[in-house]
């Protein structure tokens, strides 16, 4: 557990490094200072990786980072294809190249996340209103989905990466799990709360406050 905690540790640590060094065209972002809402949101979603998995994830990010990419500032450029396409045209032949295989089995993922993602706006209504939207089609230039959010981050994993992801979604398939359901749980409880349930009873309570 030490080592894997360790892991989870550093992959964070060498994501925050590179998030640092993000340029946004508007100047330095609120959100690149703001280290204890970045550790939880990057925690919750690798406390359920499998270890093969984030073995994986740090090799890449160590590795372009010896090479002088930073693959969170290559994270956003691929979503601006959605949020900012002008800005986007003007990058995208700077991009590592994808090939349309491996795109259409990206595409195959990212349609499971966000049908799992819809499940729990289902049952969690007050809790998934504090996050993203869902769908790309969703985004505007201020505000990205968890659509447009997956389709960039998956698209800067090696293939190795990605291939054993895939692997992993195709057996939380079959083991009819919720993989948006397993990253909020790990996040509401980073935040205090026993469940999601709890959190949602919470937030729905001081919805009635606010309408009342």
């Amino acid at each position: 557990m030490k080592d894997r905690a360790k892991i989870i540790n550093d992959i964070i640590q060498e994501e925050w490094k590179q998030f640092d060094r993000v340029k946004n065209q508007g100047g330095r972002a609120s959100c690149q200072d703001d280290w204890e809402t970045f550790q939880i949101m990057r925690k919750s979603q690798y406390l359920s990786w499998p270890d093969e998995l984030l073995d994986s994830i740090l090799h890449d990010l160590y590795e372009a980072s010896a090479i002088g990419r930073n693959l969170v500032t290559e994270k956003y450029a691929w979503m601006m294809e959605s949020t900012a396409p002008e800005e986007y045209a003007a990058l995208k032949d700077r991009l590592p190249y994808r090939s349309p295989i491996r795109l259409e089995h990206q595409e195959y993922v990212i349609a499971q996340e966000v049908t799992w993602n819809e499940i729990l706006y289902i049952k969690y209504p007050n809790f998934a209103k504090c996050g993203r939207k869902i769908h790309t089609y969703e985004d505007t230039p201020w505000s990205t989905s968890v659509e447009t959010y997956l389709r960039g981050e998956m698209t800067t994993w090696s293939n190795k990466t990605f291939n054993i992801y895939e692997s992993w979604i195709d057996m939380l398939i079959k083991d009819d799990c919720n993989l948006a359901q397993m990253t909020a749980e790990n996040m509401v409880k980073l935040y205090g709360y026993t469940s999601v349930e709890q959190a949602e009873q919470q937030l729905s309570e001081k919805a009635a406050l606010m309408d009342s």
